[in-house]
């Protein structure tokens, strides 16, 4: 009796347990403007990079591809709009410092994290997977005959590529709350996401590309393309889609738990 009435007191504090502390993430994130800009600017840059996408294979006259290449391309640009949109999720409290208030009404601190993640990971989910519909809907015209369109294919590709974004969200509140700052996440997020492997890979060599193999997007490209089995680059991944998950997976893992070490070292 005592335990349950300690458990329903700790609830009453934290603001309902942990679907109260969801539940809260979701009024702050929709009571900005910020969330809103951000998905509709990754709804139309993915329609113009696809665009162009299908237009170049065209004019090129590039091999037969899946469709859903073309969004799977676009997410080398388009993922950092869920980056910021997962990014202000967090440092945007540390800026006006309503990150006290947010971890007055929920004292427990890894629920603070979590719900957060989990509000980050569910939108870019569902961004992902209409950004993905959107790019092959807008490349399919521009590839004029150099693609090919399987049902089964774009719809794992679909949800391949809303996956990938929901984990790039996790990681990105992970590094968020280490760095508590705006222009260090993006900065950190940047050069993990983008800047390392345009430079491992354009600096070649065996040593660095085994590295670049391994990095959060290139583990993502071969998750989102080996999603579409007619895909006929896919026998040349370094590995398979199931191991791509475990490493995008162990990314967003350890840049959660060190957000989470110090959150509560620094906000104890």
């Amino acid at each position: 009796m005592s335990a349950t009435i300690s458990r329903d007191r700790s609830d009453s504090i934290s603001g309902g347990g942990f679907a109260g502390a969801v539940g809260a993430e979701w009024t702050k994130l929709w009571s900005v403007r910020a969330p809103y800009v951000c998905l509709v600017t990754a709804l139309a840059t993915t329609g113009a990079f696809t665009f162009y996408y299908g237009s170049i294979a065209r004019i090129n006259g590039h091999p037969v591809q899946p469709v859903g290449d073309a969004s799977v391309s676009s997410t080398a640009v388009v993922q950092f709009a869920v980056v910021v949109l997962a990014m202000l999720m967090v440092t945007g409290e540390y800026t006006t410092s309503s990150v006290r208030a947010s971890l007055l009404w929920v004292p427990v601190r890894h629920r603070v994290q979590l719900a957060k993640a989990l509000l980050a990971a569910g939108v870019s989910f569902v961004t992902g997977a209409v950004c993905a519909a959107a790019g092959m809907a807008a490349a399919w015209g521009p590839f004029a005959g150099h693609a090919s369109f399987d049902a089964a294919s774009a719809a794992r590709q679909t949800v391949a590529v809303g996956g990938y974004y929901a984990l790039v969200a996790v990681l990105t509140v992970g590094v968020s709350f280490a760095t508590r700052h705006a222009a260090g996440a993006l900065a950190v997020l940047l050069t993990l996401l983008w800047g390392l492997p345009t430079v491992l890979l354009g600096l070649g060599g065996s040593a660095l590309l085994a590295v670049h193999d391994w990095l959060p997007h290139s583990a993502g490209g071969v998750f989102m393309r080996g999603a579409a089995p007619d895909a006929p680059h896919a026998p040349d991944a370094p590995y398979g889609p199931g191991v791509a998950v475990l490493v995008l997976a162990v990314w967003a893992l350890a840049a959660h738990l060190t957000g989470l070490y110090l959150l509560r070292r620094r906000d104890a």
